[in-house]
């Protein structure tokens, strides 16, 4: 459950910040990603764990209503669900604190109880607010089933298991990326793509805010741009992005394109407050994009 309050700033250490408004809204990145699919008409299961408080019954009825099936969303007893302190500005920027509460209790074994769904799936989409060990389970069992697998590597942790850079598509923002990558900065977005994709990813791409996106492949790639969009809100934009992108690689287009419809729901996520709320239509996406001139340079 996020907790979002809008203040004219992010405060600094030590400092307090008089905010404006307060809202709980239902989020977490899978949760987020799950419900931004299925409104681009995907077909979605959500594995993972609720708490027995509240928040865990709220985020359950929220995902029912946006037609994600929670068969494998389990409640965990005596355990809070997860909750994210967010502070919003007027420009959209964010600061965002996780408490993971019964997202840390997926087990790798919750994995394989939900083999069978995994199995009939065509992109399995994964992000690393579990346990790595159970996001490195998940990933085995897709592959073991040829089911292509979608990494979005947030939180970026300081190492990442090599078996999880082997993905086949991995969609870190730009901070992220050099997280892990050691923290090196000055590399373009360019030369952080063919880095990643050397540690094994089949493909990389970069989400870059208001420059857009950045796609590397053996296909080739490039640059797609940024759709400018009266942002609101930036929080769970992300999400909207490696949402739309799996969906699209799931219905069979090449990464180019499918960037370019993720990089469209990206934008549109930014145009309203909160994580779930904001996540788009199919007719809205379809819509943006039809003024689409091609990926340049930004």
């Amino acid at each position: 459950m996020d907790l979002v309050v809008t203040a004219p700033a992010i405060p600094r250490p030590g400092q307090t910040v008089l905010g404006h408004t307060f809202q709980t809204i239902p989020g977490g990145k899978g949760a987020n990603q799950a419900v931004a699919a299925a409104r681009l008409g995907a077909d979605v299961a959500l594995i993972g764990r609720v708490g027995d408080d509240p928040y865990g019954a709220t985020l359950r009825e929220q995902l029912r209503a946006a037609s994600v099936r929670d068969g494998h969303l389990l409640t965990t007893r005596g355990v809070a669900s997860g909750v994210a302190l967010i502070v919003v500005t007027p420009t959209g920027e964010n600061a965002i604190c996780v408490a993971p509460g019964a997202n840390a209790h997926v087990t790798p074994a919750d994995v394989v109880a939900a083999e069978q769904t995994i199995a009939a799936a065509a992109v399995c989409a994964l992000q690393l607010e579990l346990p790595l060990e159970t996001v490195l389970a998940a990933a085995d069992v897709a592959r073991s089933h040829g089911v292509r697998v979608v990494l979005d590597p947030a939180p970026a942790p300081a190492i990442l298991p090599n078996a999880l850079y082997r993905v086949d598509v991995l969609t870190p923002n730009e901070s992220e990326a050099l997280t892990l990558m050691g923290g090196a900065s000055g590399a373009e977005p360019p030369r952080l793509a063919e880095e990643l994709r050397a540690r094994g990813a089949r493909a990389v791409v970069l989400k870059l805010g208001g420059r857009g996106a950045f796609a590397s492949s053996p296909e080739g790639g490039g640059w797609v741009p940024a759709h400018p969009v009266r942002v609101v809100d930036t929080t769970a934009a992300g999400d909207a992005f490696t949402a739309a992108l799996a969906v699209a690689l799931a219905e069979g287009r090449g990464l180019t394109e499918a960037v370019c419809w993720a990089n469209a729901a990206g934008a549109l996520a930014c145009t309203r407050g909160g994580a779930q709320p904001a996540m788009p239509s199919r007719d809205a996406v379809e819509e943006l994009l039809a003024g689409w001139g091609g990926p340049t340079a930004p």
